[in-house]
């Protein structure tokens, strides 16, 4: 007996990878849709693309000038910066405005959607004014916000090259245009020589607002790609520096929160923020941040925050903070028999470059679905669909607080684990069927000549010799990976397997993805979409799906009378409050206000609820909210479907 176990014992790591193996064998081989089914899931959703209109004037490129260590591999640098954002910049009460970065110009353009109205402004390209600038520096994303609390939404620009610009609202603005904002330093200090900027070089790739410290104000967290440098200026040899792990890269850019402080309104607008360096443990502050989503998981109305990083494992906080004091604290996913290691929370080794938020099941607990590099034939990882696994919202809280994270990986027998070189995702209900979902952008640089084999050398290469980019295969122009990747459109079918629906809805376009934004443009109650594309024009989705079922859609604002101005303001959206539908049959949805969680797309800080069929009559929804001075509010309403515009204050009431 002693001798078999020993054998046994011996015998143990290969058995358990010949099960892994088998296991993932027959995921994939889980049986699909048929033809017919599949054509029944696309005829409930219909998109149809429309142009973005742009600013003229700006020369185009295709590729940036980078440092000079970068040359071999400037399409590889050159691979991000498509970003795109939906909300109401002109308060018409719509969320028919995008803000978006244009790669090819290197300019942030804020257009109205295309479609009904879309001549109320002409566009135009944001300006820094009398900010200082140079020419090694490039917008990354922009994030929709009242920075200033003065009820109109201002815009939050990260860049690489450069600390963040917010362009501040003017009231006495008579239209959308250049002029119609404030650029203020997120960051202020001396920062120019001669009028050029000569601050701190920050490449930032992740932002997310939310009010961390539950004192009623949003913050700020940024979260830096390339450590401070001159990834971007070809005048200069050295000062940057890769990834040293492919699996376990801890020396990326640091990541800093911004606590608002302050703010003043009027010709010229403030908003003032004090930068905590400290808040999260060096280790997990120097990720590569490609992405950043923050949302109250727990129910206390502190926001949770998921980084997704580059080269390594993605980090998720539980808040423990208090008014003044931002204080996060690491959570990661426990070992199970038969999960491998990089299916953990907190112990991944793959590329992170997405999150998202949305209840898939629900049960009433958000999940995640986290973007990957999933490519066959290239390096396959898998996407994370983390479905949550706590009993309660209750029980949730014990396992954070615990420093246990209980969301477990689903994306094998879903359906959703490979899809291409993921990027931003997004989870909505876009046919108010009353299921959720997925949205996704894939692919990296488009070209003639496949890299792929190159890239799986350096995959495999010795970690010593990553750092030094001289040790990186070329990836210039010209060069293809994954070049023909497209976006995917994962529909849950019946038997509750996900199906990329994207090459029936005509949504499968060739060219490399970025970032995603939705909302609902026209006020028809379906969510439209916009998308990012890298080195290629931004598209408009209009949705016209047939009719499948209702929806609630809330407009939330602070219980504050916005400034008086010539044009209408929307007002100051409650970031993080939280939304709980209870149909008559017993179903539950949530939902929050978003503050910019994602890639570089971001959704309109709008709630949307696909409810279904058969829904007709009040609703009864709990809304869970912070006031102004940092109190927590819960107040049961009854309400029709449809849209619905409410501040709130003290109690809840309608506009």
């Amino acid at each position: 007996m002693t001798g078999t176990l020993g054998w046994l014992r011996r015998q143990l790591p290969g058995i358990v990878a010949l099960v892994l193996v088998t296991s993932v064998f027959l995921i994939a081989r889980l049986p699909s849709y048929s033809a017919a089914q599949t054509a029944t899931m696309a005829s409930k959703f219909s998109f149809k693309p429309l142009s973005v209109a742009l600013p003229g004037g700006y020369a185009q490129h295709s590729i940036r000038q980078v440092n000079k260590d970068y040359t071999h591999i400037d399409a590889w640098i050159s691979s991000v910066g498509a970003a795109i954002a939906m909300n109401d910049l002109d308060g018409d009460g719509l969320s028919n405005d995008l803000c978006l970065v244009d790669t090819r110009t290197d300019q942030v353009v804020v257009t109205p959607t295309p479609g009904a109205r879309s001549g109320r402004y002409a566009p135009f390209a944001l300006s820094p004014g009398a900010l200082p600038v140079n020419d090694h520096m490039a917008p990354m994303g922009c994030v929709p916000g009242d920075y200033n609390e003065d009820g109109r939404l201002d815009l939050l620009v990260y860049m690489w090259g450069r600390t963040p610009i917010i362009y501040l609202a003017k009231p006495g603005a008579a239209k959308l245009g250049a002029d119609a904002y404030q650029p203020t330093e997120l960051v202020p200090g001396k920062n120019s020589t001669n009028g050029r900027y000569t601050g701190p070089q920050w490449n930032t790739n992740a932002a997310t607002v939310a009010d961390f410290d539950g004192d009623g104000h949003d913050d700020i967290f940024i979260g830096n790609y390339f450590e401070d440098g001159p990834v971007l200026d070809p005048t200069v040899s050295g000062g940057v520096h890769m990834n040293h792990s492919m699996s376990d890269a801890q020396n990326g850019g640091e990541d800093y929160f911004f606590r608002w402080t302050g703010a003043t309104t009027g010709a010229q607008p403030t908003a003032t923020y004090e930068k905590l360096d400290n808040v999260l443990p060096k280790f997990a502050s120097k990720g590569w941040e490609l992405a950043a989503a923050s949302n109250d998981l727990d129910g206390d109305l502190l926001p949770e925050l998921y980084l997704a990083n580059d080269f390594g494992p993605d980090r998720m906080f539980y808040n423990r903070s208090t008014p003044g004091h931002i204080k996060l604290s690491l959570v990661e996913g426990v070992r199970l028999p038969m999960v491998p290691k990089s299916k953990r929370i907190g112990h991944d080794s793959f590329k992170g470059m997405g999150v998202d938020f949305g209840d898939l099941n629900h049960d009433g607990i958000y999940d995640m679905f986290v973007s990957n590099i999933t490519t066959s034939w290239g390096i396959e990882e898998s996407n994370f669909q983390f479905v949550s696994t706590a009993k309660s919202q209750a029980d949730l809280r014990a396992n954070l607080r615990d420093g246990v994270a209980p969301w477990q990986d689903k994306s094998g027998p879903a359906g959703t684990a490979w899809s291409g070189w993921g990027w931003d995702v997004k989870i909505e209900d876009f046919n108010n069927g009353g299921e959720l979902s997925i949205a996704q952008a894939t692919g990296f640089i488009k070209g003639q000549t496949d890299r792929w084999p190159q890239l799986q050398e350096l995959a495999t290469a010795n970690d010593e010799l990553l750092q030094n980019p001289f040790w990186w295969p070329n990836a210039q122009l010209g060069d293809d990976i994954g070049g023909n990747q497209t976006l995917h459109f994962f529909v849950k079918g019946p038997t509750g397997r996900y199906i990329d629906l994207a090459p029936e809805l005509g949504l499968a376009v060739p060219v490399p993805t970025r970032g995603i934004a939705t909302g609902d443009a026209d006020g028809d109650g379906l969510l439209d979409f916009a998308v990012a594309r890298q080195w290629g024009e931004p598209i408009f989705y209009q949705n016209q799906s047939p009719p499948t079922g209702a929806f609630l859609g809330l407009r939330l604002t602070h219980d504050a009378t916005p400034v008086a101005g010539t044009l209408p303001a929307a007002g100051s959206p409650v970031t993080g409050a939280q939304v709980c539908v209870m149909t008559h049959d017993g179903r539950k949805f949530i939902a929050r206000v978003d503050g910019s969680s994602g890639h570089s797309g971001r959704r309109t800080t709008d709630v949307h609820i696909g409810l279904g069929p058969n829904v007709t009559g009040p609703l009864m929804v709990n809304l869970r909210w912070r006031d102004r001075t940092g109190q927590i509010h819960n107040q049961d309403l009854e309400l029709a479907p449809g849209w619905h515009s409410l501040k709130l204050g003290q109690q809840a009431k309608e506009k």
